[in-house]
């Protein structure tokens, strides 16, 4: 078995990583196997980061030959015996089940049942489209936040490397299987800015300013907006800019924005109950029965649930599920959902923060 350590030397990480856990608990991991079954290929490099002493140190365990399983594998799990957060890319589909299956296959006591784990992949995969990148793959997210890579091969070419190494013990190929893991390491602590965008649709969104403005689209029709602004509660690496349902969103490190049409006109609010209602066509409105009895029965009928409602002309702004009550719409079948923007509501900040957040992750839901 091959040992390699190294100390990261002047080397930061740019992500407030400790409210995921205390820096001392984390502990990166990332694995190098001939295939992807457990059973039918070999497991012949694991590598791990963590903080110590101040500093960001790798530690990586080489099997020499496939005989050699065991033995780092016994090494993986003393060492990180006294972690209990993993970080890992992708690792809850392919490392942590080849590593737990391996185990069982060589019969030994370990598994990850004590451990915490966060997933970069599963945490950035869902917002792919909305940062319009073309995959998730690792090198995909370091390239979109501008890091180089030192190792030049890929995952696939190693296995012919390691199949070599067993039989010269090559020193070139010991460093080139050690260097590409070592990246793969050091690309995951780099490019954990990118959970900034995880970040930004999961924790809250304070509004800090909003406003109201008139324009013209493209045909010069004169048309109102809402623009909320707030800073991301993680700076975010990289500018972004997404739109959907007539919403923008554009953010920069500390600066995000959201711009909303506000819609004037006249939209109809539908009561639930409309079995105590009547609905009186002249007036194309629905009254309480307790009202509507003094009625002349020629000009009232009993209500159903499409004509059961009162008409309103006020400034609305859109949502996407129940969340500001009452909500209007323009007939009973319209999937489009509104609610009015009151007086009160202009001065109630807390509920255009609420707002945001729906507003964003609609917008990240229709990529």
């Amino acid at each position: 078995m091959r040992i390699c350590k190294e100390t990261l030397e002047n080397f930061s990480v740019s992500y407030p990583l400790d409210r995921l856990a205390p820096l001392e608990q984390i502990l990166f991991l990332d694995i190098e196997t001939t295939g992807f079954a457990a059973r039918s290929s070999h497991l012949y490099l694991i590598g791990c980061a963590y903080y110590q002493e101040e500093k960001w140190q790798t530690i990586q365990w080489m099997a020499e030959n496939p005989d050699q399983e065991a033995e780092i594998l016994k090494a993986f799990f003393e060492f990180a015996g006294k972690y209990r957060c993993l970080i890992h890319f992708n690792g809850n589909n392919f490392d942590l089940p080849f590593l737990t299956q391996k185990c069982e296959l060589l019969t030994l006591p370990y598994n990850f049942d004590d451990y915490q784990g966060i997933d970069l992949y599963r945490r950035i995969a869902p917002y792919k489209y909305f940062l319009k990148l073309p995959n998730c793959k690792q090198k995909t997210l370091e390239q979109f936040l501008g890091i180089n890579r030192q190792d030049v091969f890929s995952g696939g070419e190693l296995i012919g490397m390691y199949q070599d190494y067993v039989k010269t013990l090559s020193e070139y190929s010991e460093k080139a299987l050690f260097l590409h893991n070592a990246d793969d390491l050091k690309g995951m602590l780099e490019a954990l800015p990118i959970l900034a965008y995880h970040d930004l649709f999961n924790r809250p969104v304070t509004a800090r300013k909003v406003q109201a403005n008139y324009y013209r689209d493209i045909n010069g029709t004169r048309r109102r907006e809402l623009i909320i602004f707030f800073r991301p509660d993680t700076a975010l690496p990289k500018p972004v800019s997404a739109g959907a349902n007539q919403c923008l969103f554009r953010g920069t490190d500390t600066d995000c924005s959201l711009k909303i049409p506000i819609y004037e006109e006249e939209l109809k609010y539908f009561y639930s109950n409309y079995h105590d209602y009547y609905y009186l066509p002249s007036e194309d409105m629905a009254l309480h029965m307790s009202v509507a009895e003094f009625v002349d029965k020629s000009y009232r009928l009993r209500a159903s649930a499409a004509n059961c409602y009162t008409r309103k002309t006020a400034s609305y702004l859109p949502q996407w599920d129940y969340v500001f009550t009452p909500f209007y719409k323009r007939d009973y079948k319209s999937q489009e959902l509104f609610f009015e923007l009151t007086d009160e509501l202009k001065k109630d900040r807390p509920a255009f923060s609420t707002y945001a957040s729906h507003v964003l992750n609609m917008i990240a839901s229709a990529y």
